[in-house]
């Protein structure tokens, strides 16, 4: 991440330097996608409401995106 905008932490760019991988692999006739984000710690404020924030973009509007085609709205 080159740049953090989080507006409700003490430290609104406590992102800046983590980086997001995502790692595609196919397992039998299925396909398994493993989302890591390099860095961010549980010792920054916003850890806890992003790990599930991830969690619910990834497995909420990533995967109804995948299955659909369609665009999906932000969740919050």
């Amino acid at each position: 991440m080159t740049e953090a905008k989080l507006d409700f932490v003490a430290n609104p760019s406590e992102w800046r330097g983590t980086e997001i991988a995502f790692e595609i692999e196919k397992k039998g006739d299925k396909t398994e996608l493993r989302f890591t984000h390099r860095g961010l710690s549980p010792s920054y404020d916003c850890f806890t409401n992003c790990s599930s924030a991830w969690s619910t973009l990834v497995n909420g509007n990533l995967r109804r995106l995948i299955e659909t085609g369609k665009p999906q709205p932000s969740p919050w």
